[in-house]
């Protein structure tokens, strides 16, 4: 999409007079804000409403979506019920996630967060094409991609080495490089062999025996150095070809790997003849007790190891903004040598609970939406009061409430709505910078 076809399609008029938008249904939540269910009046169609609110982190991962044209709806390919036609080799879901990826690689756009579940098929037919979401860690390559954001299973060795650089610089064992260390858009091309290596054998060719908040040192030697297998019990049926664009997307070297017009220019993709090679991997998925095993597993570890860094501080108790913390010193009890152990990743959960209160009432600000028996004010009231619970010590917070004459229950005097708005949104970016330096 060009500068000039974006800008057209941006539009200027509510969103309400074209989309229904069901305010009580949350799909998910994602790094720069919640994804909504919306039916488009005209047609009734569904889609996933994403709400970025305006950031420079959501202004990224805005201007990805309009170049991709991702609608979100669909079912990741990591959730697809077994079909026949799924037992054979995955050369044509692989087609298809290739496609979806070379649209975005000819955007100059580095996905940076390829792994199943970001996969979506439109629709459930058999020819359904594929579709990518979760843009939040998606960037323009301009050859100066450093940032090490990553899912532990599909991340590419220079993204690895970007983070090993960053932790120590950061911690002063090696001097700041005046040329930083970058990595480019075929970290894609990485995750998508991952990818292809799962959907053709049921379990990733990366991993450790041991499971750990960080990416255990043997998972990372692997990962640097492109070790893996094909074990025989699994991979015996698995053609060459297909084993073939595994091994060439797994290259440790960037500029050996293949790019996107490469794999699909891949005689396996283009390959007519149905191959009746049944997939192991096929075979996991019809047990139900596996398939709840591996998914749990794995959801696990990537909440986990999703965050780049994890750092442990000590805070002074009086200053802790934690709920169940405040809680117990309105009873009269005290942490553990009256000091708060500060986890980011428990921490996050908090924290990110506050900012979604806040994003609340900026919702009810801009939109107003009121249940049964009651009305606009009255709601308005209802989510300002969950923000302050959530964000009592935020002093900017507790001054704009009183400049509108907040009386702990409600506004005594009439709101102007998009001020209040307005400065709620330099709540969140006051409590984002003061979280992320933390």
């Amino acid at each position: 999409m060009s500068e000039s076809d974006m800008e057209k399609a941006i539009k200027e008029s509510s969103i309400l007079e074209e989309y229904n938008i069901n305010w009580t249904q949350k799909l998910g939540a994602g790094i720069s804000g919640p994804v909504r269910v919306c039916v488009k009046k005209s047609t009734q169609e569904r889609f996933a409403l994403k709400i970025l609110f305006d950031r420079p982190k959501a202004r990224n991962e805005g201007s990805a979506l309009n170049c991709n044209g991702d609608d979100g709806r669909g079912r990741a390919i990591s959730q697809n019920q077994p079909a026949p036609a799924l037992y054979r080799e995955a050369s044509q879901p692989s087609n298809k996630a290739a496609l979806a990826l070379q649209h975005c690689h000819l955007l100059n756009i580095a996905h940076r967060d390829l792994k199943p579940e970001n996969l979506l098929f439109k629709d459930n037919s058999l020819d359904a094409p594929v579709k990518l979401c979760d843009f939040g860690f998606a960037k323009i390559d301009q050859g100066d991609l450093m940032t090490p954001q990553f899912t532990p299973y599909y991340v590419a060795p220079q993204v690895l080495e970007a983070q090993r650089r960053h932790q120590k610089e950061k911690s002063g064992i090696i001097p700041t490089s005046p040329t930083p260390y970058t990595y480019n858009k075929s970290c894609d091309l990485w995750s998508l062999g991952v990818i292809i290596y799962v959907m053709l054998c049921g379990y990733p060719p990366f991993y450790s025996k041991h499971h750990s908040r960080t990416i255990p040192k043997d998972m990372r030697r692997k990962i640097m150095t492109g070790s893996f297998e094909f074990p025989e019990e699994e991979w015996s049926q698995i053609s060459e070809m297909a084993k073939d664009v595994v091994r060439k997307l797994l290259k440790v070297k960037p500029e050996e790997r293949l790019t996107i017009e490469g794999v699909l220019d891949h005689p396996w993709l283009n390959s007519t003849e149905a191959l009746d090679n049944v997939l192991p991997s096929a075979q996991l998925m019809m047990d139900k007790a596996v398939v709840a095993g591996i998914q749990q597993a794995h959801a696990e570890q990537l909440a986990n190891m999703r965050i780049q860094e994890l750092k442990v501080s000590l805070k002074p108790l009086h200053s802790v903004n934690n709920p169940i913390l405040r809680k117990r010193k309105l009873l009269g009890t005290k942490a553990k040598d009256g000091v708060y152990i500060h986890d980011r990743e428990n921490g996050a959960e908090d924290s990110n609970v506050a900012l979604e209160k806040l994003r609340d009432v900026i919702a009810q600000c801009i939109l107003p939406q009121a249940g049964k028996g009651e009305n606009e004010d009255e709601k308005l009231n209802e989510v300002v009061q969950e923000a302050w619970k959530y964000n009592r010590e935020c002093k900017l917070l507790r001054d704009t409430l009183q400049s509108f004459s907040w009386n702990g229950r409600g506004f005594t005097d009439k709101v102007d709505r998009l001020k209040l708005a307005e400065i709620v949104k330099q709540v969140i970016e006051e409590q984002t910078t003061s979280h992320e330096s933390q």
